[in-house]
């Protein structure tokens, strides 16, 4: 019996992973993470460990074939994947999770922009921290005592819940499409999207991207907000109306944003965010940890062994 072939899409997928399908299935790795390298190895594969933000679309499936079975992806996010034709041809797809890897970053970037910490930088930077102490100097905002908003209540929405609890949060808010059983053991309570705007000191941002969410962080959402409060985004950048929070930050209609995922990535160098002083950007490094890297490429391999087994998906993706 011959074994399924498999297409590893990035050639720097850690060995680990690789090592976990060797054996058990034919692998053949991509040169290149591009589309010209990919389309010539695509044909007649049963499964693909799609790896990095190259578009999965219409033409490549196309090209792959009626057997293929599985894609699994070593992200958390699946927005370049069409999933309109996973679901179309019957093809499992899966994701891979780094909910503590990236909860830390989200805290890390909630912490920096309420402490002001690009601001700061630059008064060490400019010679302008005053030699005089002021009590009213560089005041930031608490995340103790503040109540939470959770755009996204998954896996790395949990996370943050958690250690927004360490940190003594006052109340902790989420919405979604429904209620989550796991928000009773973190003091979370299930709101209206509306109510969590209005009341949030800070809103952190996991969600997926899909049409619905597209630009849900817009004019009116940022109305809403308090001007006091703090928006923290580590889903995709296109969950924000980008200009439309640039216009908030500069205004002070909103005290500070972190993020670690923006639009274009890589972010052009003349954005305007890079000159507002209450902004904390990362380069969408929220899983970037060679241990949490290393996992999810594992998990990806996992997936393709049991899709291929036809053995349920550990963390399957619902079409």
């Amino acid at each position: 019996m011959s074994l399924p072939k498999v297409l590893v899409v990035n050639p720097i997928v850690p060995q680990s992973a690789l090592s976990l399908l060797k054996g058990k299935c034919y692998v053949s790795i991509s040169p290149a993470h591009t589309k010209e390298a990919v389309l010539p190895l695509l044909k007649g594969v049963d499964a693909v460990l799609w790896s990095g933000r190259l578009k999965l679309d219409k033409e490549l499936l196309d090209v792959a074939g009626s057997q293929l079975k599985i894609v699994a992806t070593s992200s958390s996010g699946y927005n370049h994947i069409d999933l309109g034709e996973l679901k179309r041809r019957g093809i499992k797809l899966s994701n891979s999770t780094a909910h503590n890897t990236v909860a830390d970053t989200a805290l890390l970037l909630a912490l920096g922009a309420a402490r002001r910490f690009t601001e700061g930088r630059w008064h060490i930077e400019r010679g302008t921290w005053p030699h005089e102490f002021s009590i009213d100097w560089m005041l930031g905002r608490d995340i103790s005592g503040a109540t939470i908003g959770l755009i996204g209540f998954g896996g790395i929405g949990q996370a943050i819940a958690a250690r927004t609890r360490a940190f003594q949060a006052a109340r902790i808010l989420y919405t979604g499409h429904k209620e989550k059983p796991e928000a009773h053991q973190l003091g979370a309570y299930f709101v209206p999207l509306n109510t969590l705007i209005q009341d949030s000191d800070f809103i952190f941002l996991a969600v997926p991207l899909t049409k619905e969410t597209r630009h849900m962080c817009n004019s009116a959402f940022f109305e809403r907000m308090k001007n006091t409060a703090v928006l923290v985004n580590v889903g995709r950048g296109d969950l924000v109306d980008q200009e439309a929070l640039i216009k908030a930050l500069r205004e002070g209609q909103i005290f500070a944003a972190g993020l670690d995922v923006m639009t274009p990535e890589p972010l052009n160098t003349d954005c305007e965010l890079l000159t507002l002083p209450n902004v904390v950007l990362t380069p969408h490094i929220g899983s970037a940890t060679r241990k949490t890297r290393e996992e999810m490429s594992e998990l990806a391999a996992r997936n393709i062994l049991r899709g291929l087994a036809g053995e349920p998906l550990l963390t399957p993706v619902e079409l």
